[in-house]
């Protein structure tokens, strides 16, 4: 079987490694341009490109694939090399780009998506995410025949997997990357025998994962610690979740809610030590245990405490966070 593969990040490269290993012919690779990144902001391949590079497959980075669109020369040159692989099926992972009509149409299967969740739960941009920042005790993978909506094409394969306790969206990305993996190529081998059956998605627990804005990761102190809680291990590891300590912006890292009665407004440190700094918010109390200061490093609480002078009776101020980060 031949396949064209259009992804871009970790998570999809690891989907092209399975397919490789798995012996499928990858006869092209669409992935998004290079992009500038690092402190020194020189321009680098996307994790995709990389793996493809070093194995010999062929690399397309179309800025667009719209014929109508802004760059009108990239499609005609992205469709020129789709058409002439004569692909069996395209397999599409956090690709970043809206694909037409004709892509849709172009290989004989079609195109199949690898979702990181449980369909119709979590169509849109950031599944992962969401599914931490609104206590979901399961996710997981939907591999899903696309259509011209936004994640709304019939369900192929899924996948459950539990959240745990702990989880961040780096945690769980990789482990939903894996299973991915492994379920695109159950999928294309069953796809290989006419073994695949196609069921529509339910018109019921319909829900979006809108792209995540860095302003949300600016942590309300009136929220109940328990949300606030989710929020830090749902912005781990992108965008971070924030606050302001006597004015300076701060990352939190890790952070544990605590069913408490202690007194206080919201946002006021309650008590400094070397396990935390406990925090009252508008409902309960919140333990942050693991701070970065601008330009620094991620550290235990303690450690953060040798070099960062912070007092009981303190309130965080969520206005200045959002000010200096703006």
């Amino acid at each position: 079987m031949k396949i064209i593969f259009a992804g871009t990040p970790e998570f999809a490269r690891v989907a092209l490694e399975c397919l490789h290993m798995a012996g499928f012919e990858v006869c092209l690779v669409l992935t998004q341009p290079d992009r500038p990144a690092g402190r020194g902001m020189k321009l680098q391949a996307s994790a995709v490109k990389q793996f493809a590079l070093a194995h010999h497959m062929p690399v397309a980075q179309p800025r667009s694939l719209r014929l109508d669109g802004r760059f009108p020369e990239d499609a005609v040159a992205a469709r020129d090399a789709i058409l002439a692989v004569n692909a069996d099926a395209m397999v599409v992972a956090a690709y970043g780009l809206i694909l037409p009509q004709w892509v849709l149409d172009a290989p004989r299967l079609g195109c199949l998506n690898i979702h990181a969740s449980l369909l119709p739960r979590w169509r849109g941009a950031a599944p992962i995410h969401r599914a931490i920042e609104a206590g979901d005790a399961q996710t997981g993978v939907t591999i899903m025949q696309m259509d011209a909506g936004l994640d709304t094409g019939d369900m192929l394969l899924s996948e459950a997997l539990a959240v745990a306790a702990d989880d961040t969206t780096g945690s769980l990305h990789d482990r939903l990357a894996v299973l991915g993996g492994r379920l695109i190529v159950e999928a294309l081998e069953l796809a290989a025998c006419g073994g695949l059956h196609p069921v529509p998605q339910p018109q019921q627990g319909v829900s979006y994962a809108h792209k995540i804005e860095k302003a949300e990761a600016c942590m309300d102190w009136t929220e109940p610690a328990a949300v606030i809680a989710r929020r830090v291990r749902a912005f781990n590891p992108f965008p971070g979740a924030f606050t302001a300590l006597s004015g300076e912006p701060v990352k939190v890292w890790k952070a544990q809610a605590e069913a408490s009665r202690s007194a206080g407004v919201p946002g006021q440190v309650l008590a400094v030590g070397a396990d935390g700094i406990r925090v009252m918010t508008g409902d309960g109390v919140l333990v942050l245990t693991e701070l970065q200061r601008a330009g620094g490093k991620r550290l235990a609480a303690a450690e953060f405490l040798r070099g960062f002078a912070l007092t009981p009776g303190q309130v965080l101020d969520t206005a200045a966070a959002q000010k200096a980060v703006a």
